[in-house]
């Protein structure tokens, strides 16, 4: 079973290139963030036809997460529980049926988080302890989850090329990396590191000042694994080259690849 995650930043201005990615690496979901459209604008018929069952949370202009999987999905969940006034579409969450049994994936645009200092910050932080409280509710369930998603954190120095440029950001708070190894500490694995110690994996990059040519990059979009997904794990990987495509989003898909048909 493949599994990718992709912050496509506009699901209209990167359907080429979607369609494009599931043609050649033939994921069995795909977990897609930063839509920035409504759910009725999503291009569900053009998705669909790639072979795809489609569930959208999406939000005007901003944000919005969707799960594209070849078989349907139960169970489903828009939005992360614990705050009834949060409107902002950065939570999604589904059942997988597999002939094996479940796999529950979910889609996650964690906010940025920027500035330091202001409330979007705390939002951040708050957002992450409800997306704790929820992953902690998950994993009692014992199944097979991988949590995808933009989770908008550089957990280590080695996953920046430089690391004092972040050292003012959201991105590489220590209040931020910690609420992130605090959900590895739950028992998540991070299905990349589990796989690579490679120094230089990044999965995001600047358009600003020659950063993809640079390789000036941060590794921010990750694939968090319950010890049911990670006893499945089989291999990780980084699709470098589609930020090289025509036009591309400063994101490019992760993938993860599970034992389970």
């Amino acid at each position: 079973m493949r599994i990718a995650t992709w912050n496509v930043n506009s699901i209209k201005q990167r359907l080429d290139h979607l369609a494009t990615f599931v043609k050649s690496a033939d994921p069995d979901v795909v977990c897609l963030q930063e839509l920035k459209c409504m759910d009725e604008a999503f291009p569900r018929t053009e998705v669909e036809a790639l072979g795809y069952n489609v569930v959208t949370h999406g939000q005007k202009t901003y944000n919005g997460v969707a799960i594209l999987s070849k078989r349907p999905l139960e169970d489903v969940r828009k939005g992360l529980p614990g705050d009834e006034t949060d409107e902002q579409a950065r939570y999604l969450e589904g059942i997988v049926p597999m002939a094996g049994g479940v796999v529950r994936v979910a889609s996650i645009y964690l906010p940025n988080g920027n500035p330091i200092g202001t409330p979007k910050f705390d939002y951040k932080l708050s957002w992450m302890d409800r997306l704790n409280a929820h992953a902690r509710h998950l994993l009692a369930l014992e199944e097979p989850l991988v949590l995808c998603g933009d989770y908008n954190v550089i957990p280590e120095p080695e996953d920046a090329a430089n690391p004092e440029a972040w050292a003012n950001d959201a991105l590489f708070q220590p209040a931020s990396r910690r609420k992130f190894r605090e959900l590895l500490n739950l028992g998540l694995s991070d299905a990349l590191r589990a796989c690579s110690d490679q120094a230089g994996l990044y999965s995001f990059w600047d358009y600003q000042a020659g950063a993809f040519q640079r390789n000036n990059g941060i590794r921010i979009d990750h694939l968090l694994l319950s010890p049911q997904a990670q006893d499945k794990l089989a291999s990780a990987s980084i699709r470098k080259e589609v930020r090289g495509w025509d036009k591309p989003s400063d994101h490019v898909p992760v993938m993860v690849d599970l034992e389970i048909a």
